[in-house]
């Protein structure tokens, strides 16, 4: 019987033999229970072109609590103006083995409202 970590790790190594063989841009988002991170990773895998979480003191000082859909919210957008900055318009959304719900569809949203197209 699998615990729960090796059964999302399984789920996200699938997920990114997928994005690898697409050779896509991939926007790759990480949750514990307090913070959630998200990364803008080349289609090599080798470098990472933009990244936001609420560990960061910008985001900080607006969002008390990292550990929320509001605050997932705040890095969606985020990470959508870094990655315009950089001159990325489309991206594949690697969710991590996280299911698509709650924080990690908050994010999604939020970076398809501010323009990344997945």
């Amino acid at each position: 019987m699998q615990d729960k970590k090796e059964a999302r790790l399984r789920r996200a190594r699938r997920t990114r033999a997928k994005i690898a063989e697409l050779r896509a841009v991939r926007l790759c988002v990480n949750r514990s229970n307090v913070h959630i991170y998200a990364q803008i990773i080349s289609p090599c895998g080798s470098k990472v072109l933009a990244s936001a979480s609420t560990l960061e003191a910008v985001v900080k000082k607006d969002v008390p609590n990292g550990g929320n859909r509001a605050a997932a919210s705040v890095i969606g957008k985020l990470i959508a103006e870094r990655a315009r900055a950089v001159g990325i318009e489309a991206v594949a959304f690697d969710r991590s083995g996280f299911q698509y719900h709650g924080r990690v569809k908050a994010l999604a949203d939020a970076a398809r409202e501010n323009g990344l197209k997945f």
